[in-house]
């Protein structure tokens, strides 16, 4: 009963939103999060303009890169239900049409990654169209294998590196970055701040109550006219870019890219563990398990081997599935509930 009515909801509030035309308006809370972002990309470029260390930047790129990565990912995964095992793929597809691009001719970084971002779009119209037939584990078991298929293709084309990989010379970074490590940590963090502007619109919006109506019960949602096939058109899509956005700085950030690391377990994984850390209901939650993983991953690297974040993000994911299935957001909204209901008592 409370998913039918939930879907109901959706389904009155999406009609009575089409009728009236509404625009958007940004209250309070938006206007926080517009000075929020502010704040931060001020932080991000005081760093870039204050800091010595190179390793900064080299470790501030991947914490931002895996917080565009797992945002994306839960728009699809989190807010519709629709687990993507093939995120890597979409990382890697951002990353190969930078790389192919620049073989034809040298363009600006930002629009590399709009070419990531409409080929990221365009492969996510796919796996939402197949979500008509799909669903469950039979859906999360096609986009892995759409990522196996891509990374095949990859792999035998000669004109992107093939299996031995490329070698890439990023252009001279703009004024005032000095290196190319601070232009990509910059560019990055805008790429974070318009990402999650993006999730957090879709969370607060009509589209976010039509998807959650989805995901909860996806029949009952369209007997209540839940616009669903459009719904997952446009949440595979946008997932879809805002993954393959966080690919497409990936090949100038290492100087080269073969498909082991562009298609690397890491990525898969991490997308999809970032958001379950965080909580997936709420947009800030892949940020705050982003940061977590990442920090833990980079510390990892340092103190002991690469070799091992795979299976560290392994038993935190397992540590939270099982203690805090509602991630972090979750944890913090019962400690909330928890503290103000004893508060009153």
């Amino acid at each position: 009963m409370e998913t039918t009515s939930r879907a109901d909801a959706a389904g009155l509030e999406m009609n009575e939103a089409a009728m009236a035309g509404r625009k958007f308006r940004p209250s309070g809370a938006g206007w926080r999060f517009a000075g929020c972002a502010i704040l931060f990309l001020a932080l991000a470029m005081a760093t870039v303009l204050g800091a010595e260390s190179q390793y900064v930047f080299f470790v501030g790129y991947v914490v931002l890169q895996f917080i565009v990565l797992a945002t994306g990912w839960n728009i699809l995964g989190g807010y519709a239900g629709y687990v993507n095992f093939g995120s890597a793929g979409y990382f890697a597809l951002g990353a190969y049409t930078t790389v192919a691009l620049s073989q034809v001719v040298a363009l600006p970084l930002p629009l590399y990654i709009l070419a990531g971002a409409l080929m990221g779009g365009l492969l996510g119209l796919g796996v939402g169209a197949m979500s008509l037939r799909l669903r469950g584990i039979y859906f999360s078991i096609a986009t892995l294998a759409i990522a196996i298929i891509l990374e095949t293709i990859v792999t035998n084309w000669n004109f992107v590196g093939g299996a031995r990989g490329l070698a890439l010379v990023p252009a001279t970074p703009p004024w005032p970055f000095n290196t190319n490590n601070q232009w990509l940590f910059f560019v990055m963090a805008i790429l974070v701040v318009l990402s999650s502007a993006v999730a957090r619109y879709i969370e607060i919006s009509w589209i976010g109550r039509g998807l959650k109506a989805l995901r909860d019960d996806e029949m009952a949602a369209e007997c209540a006219g839940v616009p669903t096939l459009r719904l997952k058109l446009l949440a595979a899509a946008v997932s879809g870019a805002t993954m393959a956005v966080a690919g497409a700085p990936f090949a100038f950030y290492m100087s080269f890219i073969e498909p082991h690391s562009a298609f690397g377990l890491n990525y898969a994984l991490a997308a999809i563990a970032m958001p379950i850390i965080g909580g997936v209901s709420h947009w800030i939650g892949p940020v705050i398990g982003a940061i977590l993983l990442a920090c833990a991953q980079q510390f990892i690297s340092v103190k002991l081997s690469g070799e091992w974040n795979v299976l560290v993000t392994g038993l935190i994911l397992m540590a939270f599935v099982i203690a805090a299935p509602s991630g972090v957001v979750g944890l913090f909204t019962r400690f909330s509930k928890g503290k103000a209901t004893g508060g009153r008592a």
